[in-house]
């Protein structure tokens, strides 16, 4: 797997504190313990989307989310979904300067990405990867 750009400081990566993590094995540990719940509310409300959406990207159902908000944390595989996530709506942010131009972003149907939008593209690790690559273009001028 291939490092990703690191985030700079802004008033939303306070909400994830994982990804400010400056050693991988930090990130790993909490990741490997489970993310508190509190995250997915978190994303969902800087993304703008409903419960439902986002349960379908990371790949959750709502029973599950409903047991995981009993338990108080996400399991590992769970944690490391919604990171993935948090991650490119926090480059969408940096890269748009702003949230509302990123959830539109992130919502919209791209044609570089087949007329699916950038947040359902991202459902799994490859699409990520190839949203982040989008995100980088845009940041330098590349339009996609």
């Amino acid at each position: 797997m291939r490092a990703t750009i690191p985030l700079s400081e802004g008033d939303h990566l306070a909400d994830f504190p994982e990804l400010r993590m400056e050693q991988p094995a930090g990130l790993v540990a909490t990741v490997r313990e489970g993310l508190p719940i509190d995250r997915f509310d978190v994303l969902k409300s800087l993304l703008g989307v409903s419960s439902e959406e986002l349960t379908e990207v990371v790949g959750i159902s709502a029973s599950t989310l409903s047991r995981r908000r009993e338990q108080g944390s996400f399991k590992k595989d769970e944690s490391e979904r919604i990171l993935r996530v948090a991650r490119l709506a926090l480059r969408a942010v940096e890269v748009f300067e702003g949230t509302a131009n990123a959830r539109k972003w992130l919502t919209d149907p791209a044609r570089a990405l087949g007329g699916e939008s950038p947040l359902r593209f991202a459902d799994t690790e490859p699409g990520a990867q190839e949203v982040e690559r989008m995100l980088l273009r845009l940041e330098h001028g590349v339009y996609s």
